[in-house]
This record gives C-alpha cells, sequence and structure tokens, in this order.
C-alpha cells in the first residue's frame, strides 16, 4: 500500500513548487494547480487544491541528488477528458536512475491511484506521460497533490533541461563516381503528364540516358528529366544509365502506367513548419531553388508544397479559387518548379474556411463568396461545394499534390475530391489531414494516397515519440500508392511563420526521427527553412542507403518486434529479401543491449551493415550486439540472412 507524506513536514516540496516552464509537453505549458482549461484539478470526482497538468507527451527531468527521500502523488486523466472524442488512454513511465519503477495506463473514466516511491540515495527521476494514440493535444493527465520529501528543510528537487548536443555527422559524403539514387518505381495515370527526375550524384556534369523508354517519353541528358505522356497501360522496366569522367552505373527503372500512383512514400518540402501563414511565392521559390543547388533533388527529394495562406477570392467563369497578392502567378511559379524536375503541391480544404482563416472548398452563398465570420465558426462544411471548380484551376495551374485538411475526416468529402482531381487529367499525390481514425483506414487506403494518423507534430521528444512509436497498429494499411502519415520532419530551422529557431530535438533525437520515418515507409515532408541548411541536417537528409528503406518498393510498414527496459525495436521487410532494423533508445541513460535475434523474428546467423555509417558490421550468431546507444538515439541495420 502507498505510504503518505505528512503535509505538515517542513521538508516536503510540492511539483507545483518547481519550475514548470523546464517541464516537456507536447502542446502548451503545464498548469500549476489547475486544469489546463483553468478548472480546478479533478480525479474521479475528487477535486485537489495542489498538483499540476499536462497535454501528453509530458516529460519532467528532475535532479534529486541523493537528496530525496521519497515522492507521492495521485495521477490520472482529468476528470474534465471524460467523453471527449478524442481525448485517449495515457501510458505512464516512471524512471529512478535508468531504471523503470512506475508503469501503467489510464483511460478516460478509469480510477486515479495513488504512487509511493522510495527515493533514498536516487540522483534522477523522469517523469513520463504519453497518448497511446498520439492525442496529445487532447489527453490532459494530472499529478495531484504531488510532492517529494527531502532530507532536510534546505534542499530542493531541481526540474532541469538536458544540455545541448554537438552535432556529429555520420554518413560519408558521396563519392565523385556516379551513383542512382531515389525511387526505383514510378506510377503514372494514362494520358497523365509525365515528370521523373532521375536522382544521381556523383562528380558534375553527369550524363543520363536510358533503354527500353517507352514511346511518348524522352529523357533529357543533361538533366535526367523524363517527360512526356503514356497513354498505354502496362509495365515497362527501363534500364538507366548515368555517366560522367570517374565512371558510369545502371539501375532499372519500373514505370507502372495503371490506376495506382505515389508507388514510393513522397518525400519533399511543405511551407508550414517553417512560413506558417507568411507563406509567399519568393519563399517558395527560393526553396526549390535550395532544394537543387543543395543537392537534395540528386537524392530523391521532389515536392515542393505550398500550405495554407494562398488562398484569395474567387473568380473565373468557373468561379475557382484564385490566388492571393502573395502569388502573383500560380501557373509562372509551377512552371519554374517543373523546370528544376520538381514537383508542386497546395493546400486546401472542404471547410467554409481553413485553419488560418483563408477562404475554404465551400460556402453557403452560390456565388462561392467569402463566408464573413470568425474562424472558428468558419470551421464547418458549407452547403455549397466548389471541390470540382478548384480542382480544375489547380489542374491548369500545373500542381501535383494537394493537402486536403479537416477534422473530423470523413469518407464522402474525402471521396469527392478524389474523384475531382482524377477527373482533371492530372496526376495529384493526394493527401488527407488530420488525425485520421483507425477503424476508417480502409476508406482512407481506398480514397487517398496519404493520409495523417496524428494531429500537428512539434520540434520536441515528446512529440516525435508520442506519434513515431505509436504508429505500429497503421502498418497494414501501408503499401505502394497508400502511405500512412505521422507528419511532416522536424529537423533543420523551423519557425511556424514567426522567428526561425534550430529544432529542439537533439541531434541523437534526429537520427532516431529520421531513421523512424524511414522505416515507417512515411511521407518524408521537410518542413524547415532549405535556404538556411547547416552541414548536420543536410547530411542528415542525404544518407541514400536509409532513404532506400523508405523508398523500397516492397512499400512494407515496419513492425515493432521488441519492447522491454526502454529498448524499442522495429523491422521493415524489403524487395530483396533483406531487413531494416531500427534499434531505438527511449530511455535517458546511454545503453548497451544484447538482443536475441529469434526474438527479433531474425535468422540465427545474420550479415549486418550500419545503414547510417555505411560499414558492414560483419557477422552476428545468436545475439546482436549493440554498444552505447544515445539517450533517445538509435543504431538503423541492414540485415540479410549469412551463407
Amino acid at each position: 500500500m502507498p505510504s503518505a507524506i505528512a503535509q505538515s513536514a517542513d521538508n516536503i516540496v510540492y511539483l507545483d513548487d518547481l519550475e514548470l516552464d523546464k517541464i516537456e509537453v507536447g502542446w502548451r505549458a503545464a498548469t500549476r494547480n489547475k486544469t489546463l482549461e483553468g478548472t480546478p484539478l479533478t480525479l474521479n470526482g475528487k477535486k485537489y487544491e495542489r498538483g499540476i497538468c499536462g497535454h501528453a507527451k509530458l516529460i519532467a527531468l528532475v535532479k534529486l541528488s541523493g537528496k530525496a527521500l521519497a515522492f507521492d502523488a495521485v495521477i490520472g486523466l482529468d476528470d474534465a477528458m471524460a467523453g471527449r472524442k478524442f481525448g485517449g488512454t495515457a501510458i505512464i513511465d516512471i524512471a529512478v536512475d535508468g531504471q523503470t519503477v512506475y508503469a501503467d495506463t489510464s483511460r478516460p473514466g478509469g480510477v486515479a491511484k495513488p504512487v509511493h516511491l522510495d527515493l533514498g540515495g536516487k540522483q534522477n527521476l523522469v517523469l513520463t506521460v504519453s497518448a497511446l494514440n498520439a492525442n496529445t493535444n487532447h489527453t490532459h493527465f494530472d499529478w495531484a497533490d504531488a510532492k517529494f520529501r527531502m532530507v532536510d528543510s534546505t534542499s530542493k528537487p531541481i526540474i532541469y533541461v538536458r544540455e545541448a548536443e554537438a552535432p556529429y555527422i555520420l554518413t560519408p559524403v558521396a563519392g565523385p563516381k556516379p551513383r542512382i539514387n531515389g525511387a526505383k518505381v514510378f506510377g503514372v495515370r494514362p494520358g497523365s503528364p509525365f515528370l521523373f527526375k532521375v536522382a544521381a550524384t556523383g562528380l558534375k556534369p553527369l550524363r543520363y540516358e536510358a533503354t527500353g523508354l517507352p514511346a511518348g517519353l524522352t529523357l533529357d541528358p543533361t538533366t535526367g528529366q523524363i517527360t512526356g505522356r503514356l497513354n498505354t497501360r502496362g509495365d515497362y522496366r527501363v534500364q538507366i544509365m548515368v555517366s560522367n569522367t570517374k565512371g558510369k552505373t545502371t539501375r532499372e527503372l519500373l514505370i507502372k502506367c495503371g490506376d495506382q500512383i505515389a508507388l514510393t512514400p513522397p518525400m519533399g518540402w511543405n511551407s508550414w513548419n517553417c512560413w506558417g501563414l507568411s507563406v509567399n511565392a519568393e519563399k517558395v521559390r527560393a526553396t526549390a531553388e535550395a532544394m537543387v543547388s543543395k543537392g537534395l533533388i540528386d537524392h530523391g527529394w521532389t515536392y515542393v508544397n505550398i500550405d495554407d495562406a494562398w488562398q484569395g477570392k474567387r473568380g473565373g467563369k468557373d468561379m475557382a479559387l484564385q490566388a492571393n497578392a502573395n502569388f502573383p502567378d500560380m501557373k509562372a511559379l509551377c512552371d519554374d518548379i517543373h523546370a528544376k524536375g520538381l514537383k508542386a503541391g497546395i493546400y486546401s480544404t472542404p471547410w467554409v474556411t481553413s485553419y488560418g482563416n483563408h477562404i475554404g472548398g465551400s460556402t453557403d452563398k452560390l456565388d462561392g463568396s467569402r463566408y464573413n465570420a470568425e474562424a472558428s465558426a468558419g470551421r464547418r462544411i458549407g452547403v455549397y461545394p466548389f471541390h470540382q471548380q478548384d480542382a480544375k484551376q489547380w489542374a491548369a495551374w500545373g500542381f501535383d499534390y494537394l493537402k486536403y485538411d479537416w477534422a473530423p475526416l470523413d469518407v464522402p468529402h474525402a471521396e469527392a475530391m478524389r474523384d475531382a482531381l482524377v477527373a482533371t487529367g492530372r496526376d495529384f499525390v493526394y493527401s488527407l489531414s488530420n488525425s485520421a481514425e483507425i477503424d476508417k483506414a480502409a476508406e482512407w487506403k481506398r480514397v487517398s494516397n496519404v493520409w495523417r494518423t496524428t494531429g500537428d507534430i512539434i520540434d520536441t521528444w515528446g512529440s516525435v515519440s508520442e506519434i513515431g512509436f505509436s504508429q505500429d497498429r497503421w502498418s497494414k494499411f501501408a503499401g505502394p500508392g497508400t502511405w500512412n502519415d505521422p507528419d511532416m520532419l522536424v529537423v533543420g530551422k523551423l519557425g511556424w511563420g514567426a522567428n526561425l529557431h534550430p529544432t529542439r530535438i537533439t541531434p541523437d533525437e534526429q537520427y532516431s526521427h529520421i531513421t523512424l520515418w524511414s522505416l515507417l515507409s512515411a511521407p518524408l515532408l521537410l518542413g524547415c527553412d532549405l535556404t538556411q541548411l547547416d552541414d548536420f541536417t543536410l547530411n542528415l537528409l542525404t544518407n541514400d542507403e536509409v532513404l532506400d528503406v523508405n523508398q523500397d518498393p516492397l512499400g512494407k510498414q515496419a513492425t515493432k518486434v521488441y519492447d522491454k527496459d526502454n529498448i524499442q525495436v522495429w523491422v521493415k521487410a524489403l524487395d530483396n529479401g533483406s531487413q531494416a532494423v531500427g534499434v531505438f533508445n527511449l530511455s535517458y541513460v546511454v545503453k548497451d543491449v544484447s538482443l536475441p535475434l529469434a526474438a527479433l523474428g531474425l535468422s540465427e546467423k545474420i550479415q549486418v551493415r550500419d545503414l547510417w555509417r555505411q560499414k558492414d558490421r560483419g557477422t552476428s550468431v545468436n545475439t546482436l550486439n549493440l554498444t552505447k546507444i544515445p539517450v533517445h538515439g538509435c543504431y538503423m541495420l541492414g540485415v540479410s540472412a549469412a551463407k
């Protein structure tokens, strides 16, 4: 039975008396002695005068320095969560000096639980609450009446923030000999405009050639761009050759002309996490130029996507939505992007107004005029839809990707826009956002190419880990042409329209972020300012062995095969019969591990390659031994059965 700490003792320190601004949370800062809504902390009908409340994921790092004797609290989801559509189960983990000492779950409407920890002589305490289904902004958790008993009245725990780590580069720079990168398979619908850029590295200039290219397509030998139209359905196996003064290389490209596109996860950039509502044509052009000049295009990065805030007024003969003054010539912008071998994306919503309070895809007036109200009132679907008119306009401008954003997602409106896009005769990668419900996953797979499995990500380990490590339940729905989307990458300089800042996740966490998203076969969409890419971030984004895992033609999503002592292992089957393995350290201490191969579903004798370092590690028999896995860091390995 838990033992209570006497509140009258002068050596008591309450959790709410500590520096709460140093607690890492998924969204808003943790609140002191009240809920996030400003109401009393309430668990199972009982109100508590003291404690803290925070969104999941919440991480509090507490330095004890051997001065704490005990910790007590009553914990659980606040009563205000009962009945909320998006409220979810919380997972609680409490670690002392690197070892989990308490683990439990808390469900909406469940019973709050008292927790007592003996802390005599201990140095560090980590309090973690995560949301089972990544509903980070809807899972409000209370640490009620939480307090420490210290050895004396002068001692006090300290909530601290980890010291910043220096970036370190693992991936060797691409050599001078040519190497073909990017997708090995490409889908197009019959009659649609065709654009595929052969991604290749090596000493410039490079020369591109192809044999077996079907009628209707041509390859530019100096740019590597394949353009034209394919009118006949079928599979076309094309041999691509790239050469320079240092040598030549060949690789097969499978072109599939049929009903399915996006046969590998989209790779590119989206404006939101960087520019927010301040996006304009100049910033988009600069991004496209940087994608080429920084060499990202040579590794398969393709899409340049405009998010919310491009919308102006409806006009023209069809009353389609036109661009605002920040985008004076959308067709010219798309033409410029295409000329570089890149593709362009755009944003809309079936609501009357978007999240950013711009005109949406429906209205209450037949003439298409704007619904004149506050943004929150306009976040609903209007009487008159304009999806067909808007899709025709986007196709005329030359867009290749649509992010369609509203919540809750519904199948009829998702399907209506899908049909409107297909009717244009132009291929659009069709992405649904946000917070798709898993019980309708088969429908999202039927009507779209990409669907967001979560709310918005932010650049904290709490957000990245909460979202990334909750994707296992979606794995069976991923495959060529249809991808689960755990949201954009939060590396580089970000700002959401405000002052840009370097990502708040550490270098180790960034390696885990890219590793996990690659294993998940997730869309890889950058959200940073590409014009300010530093050497570390550029290196992080240009490891072709890592990107090959994401772009693997088999299209399998990794599944979690091991979860013990804050070590998780995810395994992804690859097209060539080998497997990609991610070993992640979710703890706050550096770890050495010895993992039985049988427990990972691997052969008893395997050849192992370190994909980040691009080095062979030799043969492992019966166990996989890895040393010094950093805090929140990982190993990413390619494994195959040893002969």
